[in-house]
């Protein structure tokens, strides 16, 4: 498993070999398979991807009901011709709305890379091959870009929540995203690493709250958000614009702010939007026992 995406730039430019496809390489030697079961892994993810989208059903809510039939809302707004954010951008919103809330309905997803964030990499790459009438393979390209970003975070940080807070998960797969999107612009190793750095840049110290300790509220619509900060990385990096910070330092960074996160905000539900009144009152309703209080000392 790569440690670095400045290793994978150099090696890039050194060798000519593209991001995704030393990915591949990767997973073949890891998984002791070949190029060929590589690929159609990655196409069957890409497939549930897909099928995760489709199988949303508009009336359905979480057995909490703390979440669902939002992104039925989205869709109309969008369908009027209302949203600020305009058409794709608003296609890539309702996507990531209908996949996130799939996920709280118990329905299939893919975790990517947690299921708390399962609608932000689909939504982006789903949006931009019905834009841009993009073949599979270049989308299953952008699926190891993205698998090998996710990659280096674990490795040098964290992808859990309980670990390094909703950055670590939401941050993670919005950079993973970025990255991807990249691929599908036809951009270079250096322009993937940079659009991952600034979407993750952009999410730094995003604490993990969920109310009545539930993947539901406010993480379903935090998909929304890293959607569209991954949209915004992608464009700024193709546009030329570098992270003045460079990304594995980003990804060290999250790492560094994760660990010194106080317990409540990572995954505990018992600080940030989880202890407000509301999210108290919430936890009640639902009759969801009340996590044990942590110690704030070090």
């Amino acid at each position: 498993m790569f440690k670095s995406l400045n290793f994978l730039c150099q090696q890039e430019m050194q060798t000519g070999i593209p991001f995704w496809r030393q990915i591949q390489q990767e997973d073949c030697i890891d998984q002791n398979i070949s190029e060929q079961a590589s690929f159609q892994f990655m196409t069957e993810m890409y497939t549930a991807m897909r099928e995760s989208d489709q199988s949303y059903d508009p009336n359905l809510k979480s057995s909490s009901g703390l979440v669902g039939t939002d992104a039925q809302k989205l869709e109309i707004r969008r369908q009027q011709s209302r949203l600020l954010c305009g058409d794709f951008v608003g296609r890539a919103m309702v996507r990531a709305l209908r996949i996130a809330e799939s996920n709280a309905c118990m329905k299939r997803i893919v975790a990517a890379p947690t299921a708390g964030s399962c609608g932000i990499l689909p939504a982006v790459l789903i949006t931009m091959q019905e834009e841009r009438s993009l073949g599979q393979e270049a989308l299953i390209q952008a699926l190891y870009v993205a698998g090998g970003i996710g990659g280096v975070i674990g490795a040098r940080a964290s992808l859990a929540g309980a670990a390094g807070g909703c950055q670590a998960e939401i941050g993670s797969a919005s950079a993973m995203a970025a990255g991807a999107a990249v691929q599908l612009c036809g951009g270079t190793a250096e322009e993937i690493c940079h659009a991952a750095a600034l979407a993750l840049k952009g999410l730094l110290g995003l604490a993990c709250d969920p109310v009545a300790g539930l993947v539901e509220v406010p993480c379903v619509k935090r998909n929304v958000l890293g959607t569209v900060n991954a949209l915004a990385s992608c464009d700024m990096a193709m546009s030329g614009i570098r992270s003045r910070i460079p990304p594995d330092e980003v990804i060290d960074a999250m790492r560094s702010i994760g660990r010194k996160m106080d317990p409540s905000l990572r995954e505990t539900g018992t600080g940030g939007l989880a202890a407000t009144p509301t999210g108290q009152s919430i936890r009640e309703k639902i009759s969801m026992p009340k996590p044990p209080e942590h110690s704030s000392e070090r």
